[in-house]
């Protein structure tokens, strides 16, 4: 008999656990709240997610009226496309900012005191200085050809006689030629006025890193 109330005993002590546990259960299910705005600017409570709290964000509350979680509203297509937009342009803006620091870190390696790095800019200055020698040198050459046909034709004029086609034909293309000469030195002038510009900047840079990096470790 005493081993039968034993039994009986612990089998109450489960059922009472059991229903503790589901009791929980459901108080916890039922234990959060969700808040939001609607559309005119009311505070709307539910204890189920709707669509209007899906459409204009929400707030998840716990049963001591805590806010746990906040959860930004849907957007529409434009404001998605916005939002894509921005986080692509702060994307790129941060890849930018990893390049340079990685450009800066490579300029640091690669030139070690600042004598080197004003001879390596000057060895681009020289290379430019070269391209624009070899156009004007071809530049002359091209005008001088284009003399020697003027002055054919001014010869042919003066004999009252006509120009040929031939040599109007080669004047033309001459002009042509002499025209695309000096415009490619001006392109040419103008990249060394932007590079001497750029090295200064460049030079104020690594000297600004330099002395960063020379700084003792605090």
């Amino acid at each position: 008999m005493r081993k039968l109330l034993s039994i009986f005993a612990a089998a109450t002590l489960l059922a009472g656990v059991s229903a503790h546990a589901q009791t929980a259960s459901t108080a916890n299910a039922s234990a959060y709240h969700y808040k939001w705005y609607d559309g005119q600017g009311q505070m709307q409570f539910s204890d189920s997610l709707t669509a209007d709290a899906m459409k204009y964000g929400y707030e998840v509350v716990n049963a001591q009226g805590l806010v746990i979680q906040h959860v930004a509203r849907q957007l529409n297509p434009q404001e998605r496309a916005a939002a894509n937009k921005l986080a692509a342009e702060q994307a790129e803006q941060q890849h930018a900012v990893q390049e340079r620091a990685k450009a800066e870190a490579q300029m640091l390696s690669a030139y070690p005191d600042e004598e080197s790095f004003k001879i390596s800019q000057q060895q681009a200055l020289d290379t430019i200085d070269q391209q624009i020698h070899t156009t004007q040198t071809n530049l002359q050459i091209q005008e001088k050809a284009l003399t020697d046909l003027l002055t054919r034709a001014a010869d042919i004029e003066r004999a009252k006689a006509p120009v040929p086609k031939f040599l109007a034909d080669s004047i033309s293309t001459q002009r042509n030629i002499v025209t695309g000469q000096r415009n490619a030195l001006e392109r040419q002038q103008a990249v060394r006025a932007q590079t001497v510009k750029l090295q200064a900047t460049q030079l104020v840079r690594y000297r600004q890193l330099k002395a960063a990096q020379e700084q003792p470790a605090q």
